[in-house]
């Protein structure tokens, strides 16, 4: 029962993360999301087969350590948006930062009014632990994550515009970054997890 609810947590997480997405683009004067009906939080709108069911399911089944997963990623029209030089930072930032949100609301109610019911401050916990996973892992520099396009608007026209190609092989990239490399982010999540909700 507890896994049903982590891909619940993980996939209204994602959904959220999403929808800060089109609603910076959209606070910035791009309307391309609201227009594809995707300014919404509308589970309907933005689940994706694989990254919303079939890897954390693989991920809870093989006891990976944590759960990682996507929804489909709200699409944007970076030439639409007023500042032209930040802007795609800002509409990458916000995603990540609704998840710390998220982590922060319900960490800091486990860490100053912890409920007497262990399988309750249990189910505060795994919501703070999904979204700060979210939120490390989505700001790694590698297209498509979100970090990616933070860093690339620090590089000159050129680099850019290479560094962004990967994009294309994105797919590959994210998967084997979480197959190969997922276990070095426990260690960063743990300790956010214990600055935030004061707990091991």
């Amino acid at each position: 029962m507890i896994y049903v609810f982590e891909v619940i947590v993980l996939i209204f997480s994602a959904i959220v993360h999403e929808y800060m997405h089109g609603w910076m683009a959209y606070r910035l004067g791009d309307s391309t999301a609201k227009d594809a009906g995707r300014l919404t939080l509308n589970p309907l709108a933005h689940l994706e087969w694989f990254g919303s069911f079939f890897l954390p399911l693989i991920m809870i089944i093989a006891n990976f350590g944590f759960v990682f997963g996507w929804a489909k990623p709200v699409p944007y029209n970076p030439y639409n948006l007023r500042d032209r030089k930040f802007g795609d930072a800002k509409v990458a930032l916000a995603g990540p930062l609704a998840n710390l949100i998220i982590a922060l609301f319900f960490g800091l109610i486990l860490r100053f009014m912890p409920m007497y019911s262990l399988a309750f401050n249990g189910l505060l916990a795994i919501i703070v632990y999904i979204n700060l996973v979210l939120m490390v892992f989505n700001l790694v520099p590698i297209p498509p994550l979100d970090g990616s396009k933070i860093l690339a608007c620090f590089l000159s026209p050129q680099a850019k515009e290479r560094f962004l190609r990967l994009d294309r092989t994105g797919f590959i990239l994210v998967i084997l970054l979480v197959m190969l490399f997922g276990s070095f982010f426990i260690p960063v999540v743990n300790f956010l997890f214990r600055l935030i909700a004061g707990a091991s």
